[in-house]
């Protein structure tokens, strides 16, 4: 189970912070914290003790001692936690990232969200889960009397049609009867993001996510899909998130508004 420190300066937002993460069986214990520098203390006082710390959950926007300061000064630490960065702007997420965040959090936060950054912590600290080191999940499709069996890595985007889904492939496309929504719940977890009411696209297979008058566009090979504004937030931050592996130029252009993605895609936070 794992020990956190949650640190940030407005009470409230610590209070509802510390309290989502309590609500978590995957956490052990939640210390807080209300500024860098005591943060830093209690950190210094709990290796001195010889305590264990597997997170801190840093708010960036802080006086005095602001969170990505006190992230360097974690990251020289002989065993540093993982960090996680809380806030309510999306103009540091490329700085975080550079620190090797494992999540990038937005306020206000969503219960899911949190439950997203432990899963990714428990991860990071003790290894994939069975779950995550799963077999590949696979969709059976019925054509003609055959069936083929299309695994979730090949699938770039899907769309409604109907009672069914149309499962988008660099082979071509399968039609498999079942609503979007299912397969959502199904793939979710796995890096399938909701762009629009009627599509799903796969985050790995994104290569830009730029804006076109007004509203984010994403390029899935040679596909352009349209982001509906209701989703635009939730997209950009995933994939913001997702693309804190990218080389420094992709800083430059997502400041620009486009976004080449070397491997991944990602979005904002604090």
């Amino acid at each position: 189970m794992l020990r956190v420190l949650a640190v940030d300066d407005e009470v409230h937002a610590l209070s509802e912070l510390a309290y989502l993460l309590r609500q978590d069986n995957r956490v052990e214990q939640v210390l807080t914290a209300s500024d860098g520098v005591a943060a830093l203390q209690d950190m210094v006082a709990m290796i001195g003790a010889g305590d264990r710390l597997d997170s801190v959950f840093l708010d960036i926007r802080m006086p005095g001692l602001d969170g990505l300061d006190l992230a360097r000064l974690i990251g020289a630490f002989p065993s540093p936690p993982k960090l996680v960065f809380v806030t309510a702007h999306d103009d540091r997420a490329v700085q975080a990232f550079e620190l090797e965040a494992v999540d990038y959090l937005l306020k206000p936060l969503r219960p899911d969200r949190v439950a997203e950054a432990v899963r990714r912590l428990e991860s990071a600290t003790y290894g994939p889960s069975a779950a995550e080191a799963a077999m590949d999940d696979v969709i059976p499709v019925e054509l003609s009397g055959r069936t083929s069996f299309v695994p979730q890595h090949a699938v770039t985007y899907a769309e409604a049609s109907g009672d069914y889904v149309r499962l988008h492939t660099a082979e071509g496309t399968h039609l498999v009867r079942m609503s979007l929504a299912a397969l959502e719940r199904r793939w979710g977890t796995s890096g399938f993001i909701r762009i629009h009411r009627s599509t799903l696209v796969s985050a790995r297979h994104v290569t830009e996510m730029r804006f076109d008058e007004g509203r984010i566009v994403l390029r899935v090979g040679a596909t352009t899909l349209p982001v509906s504004r209701r989703h635009t937030r939730r997209v950009r931050e995933q994939l913001v998130r997702q693309s804190r592996g990218a080389m420094p130029p992709g800083a430059d252009a997502l400041a620009a508004g486009v976004l080449p993605f070397g491997a991944q895609p990602v979005s904002p936070g604090r």
